[in-house]
């Protein structure tokens, strides 16, 4: 009855029914049924019109209209789907949706009467890319409740579910494996673990930490007088590393006064450059993976860097981004380069989706053939060629 909104079809069966059971149906259908008989059955009508009251008098006067529940999500689910935004017709927006509605996603928010948390969700994925705004601010701009994108809030689940999509990369790229050898543990592990979805909204121009976002330089050498200047003048002065956050960015002013800027992936290629190089390297940043918001603005100001990352498919992404947010040029991330690291010795195994490198397109093509990773720590005496510079 559930089934079909109160209409009473179909019929309900009775196995090894008792010989009491058995005197029962026959007086309500009025057809005779002989002993031993297996199962007996008897239509919906025929038991409705045998109870006192009728059937549904007997079940407590209330049943579900399933029927009507279904069509209800249903109606709902298709609402959703078409929620407005103005992303709406992109594909990590569409694929969003796609796979919300195929996960089940959308009719558990339905059920639990959180269908709203979509509409909030596509207003906030209207306000990014933002540009350097705390996440609080944008939670309030979106939904008028600061919290609302708080660690772990379903909204907040729903939002970085769309960011992961809309972004290039793999956030949880960066790993204990990029900051050191030394000291590796199940600490440094769980940090890595959170990152990404910092990552995430760095990603998108959310900044969760402005002290949190680092970006690890060498030599860079600056123009103005504030006191974050100085320190970077003074760290390039005698060639040592300096880790720069976002909030001295926001701060002060970072205006970068070298000729040319390196971009690398990996802290192993840095410190290589600081211990053999010293102040004769040339100016070089660290993404340390996926590039963080005190990355990105640092580089708004560069013109034209030259980058690189590793060879497999996260590093051709990041190149990839880099040259359309930041102008860069691609640093040894030719199909020669990655042939003659490859020659050099055994390689991991490309794992991901594949990318492809527009500045050379042999380069994803020879990399899908090899099916090889070639991290750029193996290239380190080539680099610091390219950083060496006349004192």
């Amino acid at each position: 009855m559930e089934r079909t909104g109160g209409v009473l079809e179909g019929s309900i069966g009775l196995n090894a029914p008792t010989d009491d059971e058995r005197r029962a149906i026959i007086g309500i259908t009025g057809i005779y049924r002989p002993e031993g008989v297996k199962r007996l059955t008897v239509s919906l009508a025929e038991l409705d019109a045998a109870i006192p009251g009728g059937l549904l008098q007997a079940l407590g006067g209330r049943i579900r209209d399933r029927a009507a529940e279904r069509a209800s999500e249903e109606a709902a689910r298709e609402d959703l789907l078409a929620a407005s935004s103005r992303h709406a017709g992109t594909p990590w927006f569409s694929g969003w949706l796609a796979a919300m509605s195929a996960d089940g996603t959308l009719t558990r928010l339905i059920r639990r009467g959180d269908g709203h948390l979509i509409r909030q969700a596509c207003a906030v994925l209207d306000l990014l890319p933002a540009s350097f705004v705390p996440l609080p601010v944008l939670a309030e701009a979106a939904t008028g409740d600061t919290k609302a994108l708080g660690r772990g809030s379903p909204l907040a689940t729903l939002v970085l579910r769309a960011l992961a999509l809309r972004t290039p990369g793999e956030p949880e790229r960066r790993s204990s494996r990029r900051e050191s050898d030394e000291g590796a543990n199940e600490e440094r592990s769980g940090r890595d673990h959170e990152r990404a979805p910092r990552e995430l909204w760095e990603s998108a121009g959310v900044i969760l930490d402005d002290l949190a976002s680092q970006v690890l330089v060498l030599n860079l050498r600056t123009r103005g007088g504030t006191v974050v200047s100085r320190w970077l003048d003074d760290a390039a002065a005698h060639g040592i590393p300096f880790r720069l956050t976002l909030q001295q960015q926001m701060e002060y002013e970072i205006v970068p006064d070298v000729e040319e800027i390196f971009v690398c992936e990996n802290p192993a290629v840095l410190r290589a450059a600081a211990a053999e190089l010293g102040m004769a390297s040339a100016a070089l940043v660290c993404t340390e993976g996926i590039p963080s918001a005190a990355c990105h603005k640092l580089l708004a100001g560069c013109p034209r860097p030259r980058w690189r990352a590793d060879f497999d498919w996260t590093g051709l992404r990041i190149l990839a981004s880099a040259r359309l947010r930041h102008g860069a040029t691609p640093w040894r991330m030719g199909a020669a380069d990655y042939s003659a690291g490859l020659e050099l010795g055994e390689s991991t195994p490309l794992t991901g989706s594949p990318a492809v490198s527009l500045w050379d397109p042999a380069l994803a093509d020879r990399m899908g053939a090899a099916g090889r990773a070639v991290m750029e720590e193996r290239l380190i005496p080539a680099l610091l060629s390219d950083l060496t510079r006349t004192r």
